[in-house]
């Protein structure tokens, strides 16, 4: 069942999508009329080893949304130590307190710029994908070359 205040906070930020979308970032209804899932393509941020690759992810909704986070997946296989094969993200932001960093004040709009940050910036102290955090850590022109690799092979290309 889908509350007043969820459904207007949803028309309010898929509207901001439309009229001022952040670089790089698209977020539409999965299906028309139904804010329950989104579609995101995702840019690769500039200077990255994702530039030029095109993601796609899923954001689920919850029904107590904005009171607990979305659910953000990658559909597009992804080389991150953040991320792992089933596109499942690692991030503070997407986990309630008090281990996450979840408010209510966060739009999906922060979320996909956030998301976008840690594509630059990952975190290999908090990794879902060990292996990968090692290689980030021991040999980053390692990294930074699988993560071009994968992105030429998976993501769409701009």
């Amino acid at each position: 069942m889908t509350s007043a205040p969820r459904a207007a906070r949803l028309a309010q930020e898929m509207k901001n999508f439309e009229t001022n979308s952040p670089w790089g970032i698209t977020c539409v209804p999965k299906t028309e009329d139904n804010l329950d899932v989104l579609k995101v393509t995702l840019l690769g941020p500039k200077g990255s080893p994702y530039e030029n690759g095109k993601f796609q992810l899923i954001i689920t909704i919850p029904d107590n949304y904005p009171f607990e986070p979305p659910l953000l997946k990658f559909d597009t296989p992804i080389y991150h130590p953040n991320i792992d094969k089933g596109g499942r993200i690692c991030m503070d932001m997407l986990k309630m307190p008090p281990k996450g960093a979840w408010l209510p004040t966060i739009t999906l709009e922060t979320l996909l710029i956030s998301l976008q940050t840690l594509l630059v910036n990952p975190n290999p102290d908090d990794p879902l994908m060990l292996d990968i955090a090692n290689v980030y850590k021991f040999n980053i022109e390692q990294y930074l070359e699988n993560a071009r690799k994968y992105t030429e092979k998976y993501a769409d290309r701009i």
